[in-house]
């Protein structure tokens, strides 16, 4: 793909959106289910959209907080596959965890928990920067030109 011939296309940009935001939910949802749904009798939205259930003070609140910060390592890998250029990671995690406080807030409330306001700030970094090192590392990858060699009538290889 040759970035600069690339217009804006913003029903790409919003499907990419909304990809992310699907997909970093079902990966915390796997995770909570399997970190925090051994330890609780019955899991609920509590667990994804309230502040309250972050927290350091329990086990289970530690398992909700290694929850969130796992997401965000996929989050940044899913980035690496959806967005794949380094200069728009920052702005798809800012999108995410906007749109993630928003829910909050009609869910919960304004979070007044400054752990809750510590994880997802460090989940917003750590999805920002890894996903940024990912892509940086495939937009400075060597680009191979041996499809564009052809063998001449003698057989050497001749560059066209």
């Amino acid at each position: 793909m040759f970035y600069g011939a690339v217009v804006w296309d913003p029903w790409l940009i919003v499907a990419q959106i909304v990809c992310l935001q699907c997909l970093y939910y079902i990966t915390l949802g796997l995770l909570l289910s399997i970190l925090v749904g051994t330890r609780v009798s019955r899991m609920s939205l509590v667990y994804f959209f309230d502040y309250v259930a972050i927290t350091t003070s329990t086990v289970t609140g530690w398992c909700v907080i290694a929850s969130f910060l796992l997401s965000s390592v996929a989050g940044s890998i899913y980035m690496f596959y959806l967005i794949e250029r380094s200069r728009k990671c920052l702005d798809f995690s800012a999108t995410l965890y906007i749109v993630h406080l928003f829910i909050c807030i009609v869910y919960g409330g304004w979070p007044s928990s400054i752990t809750w306001w510590i994880v997802n700030g460090s989940g917003i970094a750590v999805m920002a920067l890894l996903g940024e090192r990912l892509c940086m590392k495939r937009e400075l990858q060597e680009i191979s030109l041996t499809r564009f060699r052809s063998k001449g009538i003698t057989g050497k290889e001749t560059y066209t």
